[in-house]
C-alpha cells in the first residue's frame, strides 16, 4: 500500500500544485459536508480504496463511511459511496479521486464486457503489460475486479520470447534453450509466433504456452488441433474486438490477452455530489 499512497500524493502533488486557490479563498477552514458518489452509467466498481485514500491523504477526516465493493455491478443513478468530511479537503481532492476511480472502473467495466461474451465457453480473459506507468498494480487489480485474470505483471514474473527476442537469440529453438538453461524448473517459456510455420517451431522446440500473435481464426484453429498432442497452453492476442473474441475463443484457445482492457478503456462516468452537513 506504500507505493499506491505514493502515487496518490503524486497525483495530489500535480493537481494542487501550491494550493487549491479556488477552494481555499471561498470555503471556510472548518466546514463540513456530506458526500455522495452517484453513477451516471451502468458499470463494475474498481478503485474504491484509492478514492478513499486520496481524501485520507488531505487529512479530511472521513466519518459515516458507507460504500460498494470493488467488483460490484452498478447501474446509472445508483450511490456508490456516502461519507462526510471537511469541506475545503473533498472540494481539493475531488478531481484526482474520481480520475483514478473512473479510469479503474473503466477498466473493469471492458473487462467484464469481453468476459460476458465468452463466459460459457470456459476461455481466460486476461492483460497485459500496456498499462499506464505507476498504474499498473491499480489497473491489473481493476481487470479482477471485472472477472479477468493476469498476464505476467514484470518481466521478472516469466518468460515471454516474443519476435525482438527471436531475431536476437538466433530463432525460436536457440531462445527457448538459452531461456531453459538460464531459468529455474519451475518458471514456464511462453513464446509469442505470428504464423502456423513459427507455430511448429515453437511446440518442437518444447514452448510450455504458445501465443498466437494475429493470427486468422483459421490459422488458430489449426493451431489448437496441432497442439492437441502436447501439453501446452494456447493463448491468443492481437486485434481483439467485441465482435472478434467469441470466433477466437470457440478455436479452443485456452487465454485470450487483451491490451485493451488497460490501454483503451474509457473512463465510467462517475459524479461527487455535496450538501451542507
Amino acid at each position: 500500500m506504500k507505493s499506491i499512497r505514493q502515487l496518490v500524493r503524486a497525483a495530489l502533488d500535480e493537481d494542487i500544485g501550491q494550493e487549491d486557490v479556488t477552494t481555499n479563498r471561498t470555503v471556510p477552514p472548518n466546514v463540513r459536508c456530506q458526500a455522495e458518489l452517484i453513477a451516471k452509467q451502468d458499470g463494475v466498481l474498481s478503485g474504491i480504496e484509492v478514492f478513499r485514500m486520496t481524501f485520507d491523504s488531505l487529512h479530511a477526516n472521513i466519518e459515516d463511511w458507507d460504500s460498494r465493493l470493488d467488483g460490484d455491478h452498478f447501474e446509472k443513478g445508483d450511490t456508490i459511496a456516502t461519507f462526510t468530511g471537511n469541506t475545503r479537503a473533498i472540494l481539493t481532492g475531488e478531481r484526482t479521486a474520481l480520475n483514478f476511480i473512473q479510469h479503474l472502473s473503466g477498466v473493469a467495466t471492458i473487462t467484464n464486457q469481453f468476459v460476458e461474451r465468452i463466459r460459457d465457453l470456459g476461455v481466460r480473459v486476461c492483460d497485459t503489460r500496456k498499462t499506464t506507468p505507476m498504474m499498473r498494480r491499480l489497473e491489473k487489480k481493476a481487470v479482477m475486479d471485472g472477472g479477468g485474470m493476469n498476464h505476467r505483471h514484470s518481466l521478472f514474473n516469466g518468460v515471454v520470447i516474443k519476435e525482438n527476442h527471436i531475431m536476437a537469440a538466433g530463432g525460436i529453438k536457440e531462445a527457448v534453450r538459452a531461456a531453459c538453461d538460464g531459468t529455474h524448473h519451475l518458471m514456464k517459456i511462453e513464446v509469442e509466433v505470428t504464423s502456423l510455420d513459427e507455430f511448429e517451431q515453437a511446440l518442437e522446440a518444447g514452448a510450455d504456452v504458445i501465443m498466437l500473435d494475429n493470427m486468422t481464426i483459421d490459422d488458430m484453429t489449426k493451431a489448437v488441433q496441432r497442439a492437441k498432442s502436447h501439453r501446452v497452453v494456447i493463448e491468443a492476442s492481437g486485434n481483439v474486438t467485441m465482435e472478434r473474441i467469441r470466433p477466437m475463443a470457440e478455436t479452443g484457445v485456452n487465454v485470450i490477452s487483451i491490451g485493451a482492457l488497460t490501454h483503451s478503456a474509457p473512463s465510467v462516468d462517475l459524479s461527487l455530489l455535496i450538501s451542507n452537513a
